[in-house]
């Protein structure tokens, strides 16, 4: 049995997928009566224990231990006859771990690397030439070492470790510029380093972790947006856009959705994942497990049953709150960052930081308040695009369809849930739910809400007692 797999980068090759089942095979024969047995992923690395359909997702997402060769912890004979290959050498000689996991993004988000038989140049051919220049050139520059002979990083993931730990440690722009000019000068002549900040940002966006500029007036009243993008006044109250020349007063910062939509689709194993809530849930009464068992996601099924016809279609929630992104409390800053939950998912990966959705950075340094629903605006015009729905590419089922997505309910504390619904959650009517119909009594200063001894059972005694009215 040739294992030279174990070491193959690509985690999404025939040939590798080929190996992990061959060793879910194997595996099976020594299983325990609960159908668990020692996970063998980057991860795990056969410290805990899982289902063997686990093992074979955990295979899949994170790779396999590239030393554990003989699998004696899986009941094989310590020194078997295997052709073992040389996986050092057949692996390029820049490609580690990181660069594994780097190749990956990239691939689903190129969406044409699966070995799929000929739908492979239909993908290609689906794909505008400027878009494919764009990942070809991401690829090159992760095959790439960053010096001749480096057998640490590429270009790419150099680039991408040195910027998150700018964002970790909170460097200025014109020091990490400094210290970009001075990686130039000490690695080996040729190297790949960039030398400005610009360079390094230009890569990123070309990941696809960029994101659009989008003025705002200086009294929220509006945002300089499609048919206002040109002006230099705001048309609601005649403020200037500019402190002073090209320079506004606020910027939000907005990063559509549908392109990581269409991204959750274009890995064979997130397309499946995304089927989970109507293909794998267990549905038992009386259990709430996910929030298809709830009445919520049961009463939205049945208002739009085409929608809810496609499993593919995508159910979010909406979340916010503000936060000071200071380290510092003194310093009176609020902003507010708009995230999208798509609940397709798992629980377990619902709920998994890297599957939250940054569509609105609001900036400070107030709330937005009353104006929450101004900075909403570039974000509800794409989701009435996603109702409609938008063509994408299923790499699980290998077919395109239409992908449509929806709000279908928000997740905030009580101050935010003023700022989402329109309503005040302050003052004689603050009920969102009994509304006008709100029971208050003034005391003093402050406002109290009374009666509540309505929601009491008929025979309970408060229920008519003239002593209590809370």
């Amino acid at each position: 049995m040739d294992r030279r797999w174990i070491s193959n980068p690509d985690r999404l090759s025939a040939e590798y997928e080929k190996g992990v089942g061959e060793f879910v095979t194997f595996v099976r024969g020594s299983l325990d009566v609960q159908g668990l047995t020692k996970c063998p992923c980057n991860r795990c690395m056969n410290r805990e224990v899982h289902h063997i359909d686990s093992v074979r997702y955990h295979l899949l997402i994170y790779g396999f231990l590239n030393d554990y060769i003989h699998w004696t912890e899986h009941g094989e004979q310590s020194n078997p006859q295997v052709p073992l290959g040389s996986p050092i050498q057949d692996t390029p000689p820049c490609m580690n771990d990181q660069d594994d996991e780097m190749a990956e993004a990239l691939r689903d988000a190129a969406g044409h690397a699966y070995d799929i038989g000929s739908s492979s140049d239909l993908l290609s051919d689906m794909r505008p030439p400027a878009e494919q220049a764009r990942y070809d050139k991401l690829f090159e520059e992760l095959h790439n070492p960053l010096y001749d002979d480096c057998m640490k990083f590429s270009a790419l993931t150099f680039i991408v470790k040195l910027m998150n730990v700018k964002v970790l440690y909170k460097w200025s722009d014109r020091s990490f510029v400094a210290l970009l000019k001075l990686l130039h000068e000490a690695l080996p002549v040729g190297n790949r380093c960039p030398r400005t900040y610009y360079e390094t940002r230009k890569l990123l966006c070309d990941v696809g972790l960029g994101y659009e500029h989008i003025d705002v007036c200086k009294h929220d009243c509006t945002l300089f947006y499609n048919e206002h993008k040109d002006d230099d006044v705001c048309p609601i109250c005649g403020v200037s856009r500019y402190v002073r020349k090209k320079v506004p007063h606020k910027r939000l910062r907005y990063f559509p959705i549908t392109p990581r939509l269409k991204r959750l689709y274009s890995s064979k194993h997130t397309a499946r994942a995304m089927r989970w809530h109507k293909e794998q849930r267990l549905e038992e009464d009386g259990k709430l497990r996910h929030p298809a068992d709830g009445e919520a996601w049961k009463k939205f099924d049945s208002l739009y049953p085409e929608f809810a016809g496609d499993p593919r279609s995508v159910r979010m929630g909406l979340a916010s709150d503000g936060f000071n992104p200071f380290s510092h409390m003194s310093t009176s800053y609020s902003m507010w960052p708009v995230i999208l939950i798509p609940y397709n998912l798992p629980p377990w990966l619902t709920m998994h930081r890297s599957n939250y959705l940054l569509s609105l950075l609001i900036p400070g340094p107030k709330s937005p308040g009353k104006d929450f629903d101004v900075f909403l605006r570039p974000l509800i015009e794409e989701l009435k695009v996603l109702w409609d729905g938008v063509q994408s590419f299923d790499s699980y089922q290998q077919a395109s369809f239409t992908l449509r997505a929806s709000v279908i309910w928000t997740v905030s504390d009580f101050p935010a849930f003023a700022y989402l619904s329109g309503w005040s959650t302050q003052g004689k009517l603050a009920c969102p739910i009994c509304l006008e119909d709100t029971r208050y009594k003034s005391i003093r200063s402050k406002i109290s809400y009374i009666g509540h001894r309505s929601f009491l059972e008929m025979s309970h005694s408060w229920r008519n007692s003239k002593e209590f009215d809370g």
